[in-house]
């Protein structure tokens, strides 16, 4: 299947670039966690930054029951744009379970006014113990039921709760390297299966994520903002170390640090028309609670610098306990 016979994102002719953030930025990986920041105060403080986009991140951080959660929003200027979920439709007989997750996530998604379900796909080895419980390289047959149940997910969301996916290829997964990205464009329906260029990731294995955008503009329906450092990055390949030990070592860097430069991709998604929520997204798990708001605020400041008309961005504003007092 070629993929310059898209259907799906498309140029609308007026570019959109919907700014966001997400509990990623705060160190939160996980639905419960003590070495994370209570979801109260991840709300509290993506508001001040000044972000007006979420994502839910793992299920179950953020409060479940869709009025509870619709109030916490409300009360803070927040609007959600995606929920997440983790795939393996590479693996027999994998449907039944990955479903019944995109059901919970799906369904409070749209509760909310999302329009996204970003996809993950499960990783090739032991996150802690960097062991690989799987052959590195997907087999044929492996890419064969990724494909067929990609395109079968994003069919039956779009179906089902009238959201989109994004398919977010990802370190230590069998869609990750440059050219594994490529073939999964080239495997899926673009009708069903856009991508979220998560522009860390695909420098994460020196990937060009500018060529990418310019050579697939029709694939692009979401983006994740985060940048890599290089110098990390080098050795990490060099030491073969599992995705987090890497992030433990700060793989991953605040903007303007690191690579890929964005302002530069920001115009590009700009120049060529696209419509996207583009969602910053700092790996930093675990970190001490009081670090992730002032990068926020930085990055936030460094995006809205860019002076791209398509930019909507939110303004700082003050926390909750700073206006209530």
């Amino acid at each position: 299947m070629s993929v310059q016979q898209s259907t799906g994102p498309q140029s609308t002719g007026t570019a959109r670039i919907r700014i966001g953030s997400a509990p990623d930025s705060w160190g939160v990986w996980f639905p419960d966690d003590p070495q994370q920041v209570p979801w109260q105060r991840f709300l509290d403080e993506v508001s001040a930054a000044g972000y007006e986009w979420i994502e839910l991140g793992p299920h179950g951080y953020l409060p479940t029951d869709p009025a509870r959660l619709g109030d916490e929003l409300a009360a803070r200027g927040l609007r959600v744009s995606a929920g997440t979920v983790f795939e393996h439709l590479h693996r027999p007989d994998s449907w039944d379970d990955v479903w019944r997750q995109v059901g919970d996530v799906a369904t409070l998604t749209a509760a909310m006014g999302g329009t996204h379900v970003v996809v993950i796909p499960d990783v090739w080895r032991d996150h802690k113990t960097g062991e690989a419980i799987e052959p590195r390289d997907l087999p044929e047959e492996g890419w064969t039921r990724l494909a067929s149940g990609m395109d079968r997910l994003g069919r039956a969301v779009q179906e089902e709760y009238g959201l989109a996916i994004a398919f977010h290829p990802h370190a230590d997964s069998h869609v990750g390297r440059p050219h594994e990205i490529e073939r999964f464009l080239a495997a899926t329906d673009p009708q069903y299966v856009p991508l979220c260029l998560d522009t860390g990731h695909v420098s994460y294995y020196g990937g060009d994520n500018l060529d990418l955008i310019r050579r697939f503009p029709e694939r692009i329906g979401y983006l994740h903002l985060k940048q890599v450092d290089p110098a990390v990055i080098e050795r990490v390949h060099a030491e073969d170390m599992p995705f987090p030990q890497a992030v433990q070592l700060g793989a991953m860097i605040e903007p303007p640090h690191g690579v890929p430069d964005l302002p530069p991709l920001l115009a590009e998604v700009e120049r060529l028309g696209l419509d996207v929520f583009a969602i910053v997204e700092h790996d930093l798990y675990p970190c001490p609670p009081d670090v992730p708001l002032p990068i926020a605020q930085r990055t936030h400041r460094l995006i809205g610098s860019c002076g791209l008309r398509s930019l909507e961005i939110g303004r700082p504003r003050t926390t909750l306990a700073e206006e209530q007092a």
